[in-house]
């Protein structure tokens, strides 16, 4: 009984945490909405943030000569594909279908 309350109040914190730390932008910082540097981030910083990603996830490529080009192709598959269609669900799961396939 003592762990299921301690399991169910873990679970309640952390939801509440969660909604928290998603709302408190919304909440405290309505005022900053048109700030300039807020702007700039807002436009800048999430390309940023997936090319950072990209060279992450391919520095964790293997090297071998018989698999290494798996990440490659599914990785200029994915590219290709969103320069194209502009739709990124639709790249990263042709991407993620084709490396499938591959290995």
């Amino acid at each position: 009984m003592d762990k299921e309350i301690y399991l169910i109040s873990f679970i309640a914190v952390a939801t509440l945490a969660t909604v928290m730390t998603r709302a408190a932008p919304f909440l405290f910082l309505g005022r900053f909405r048109e700030h300039p540097l807020l702007i700039y981030l807002g436009r800048y910083l999430p390309p940023v943030l997936m090319a950072i990603l990209v060279v992450y996830a391919v520095t964790g490529l293997p090297t071998s000569q018989d698999k290494g080009w798996y990440g490659i192709v599914s990785l200029l598959l994915v590219a290709l594909t969103q320069w194209f269609v502009k739709n990124a669900l639709v790249s990263i799961a042709l991407g993620s279908c084709v490396y499938m396939m591959l290995i």
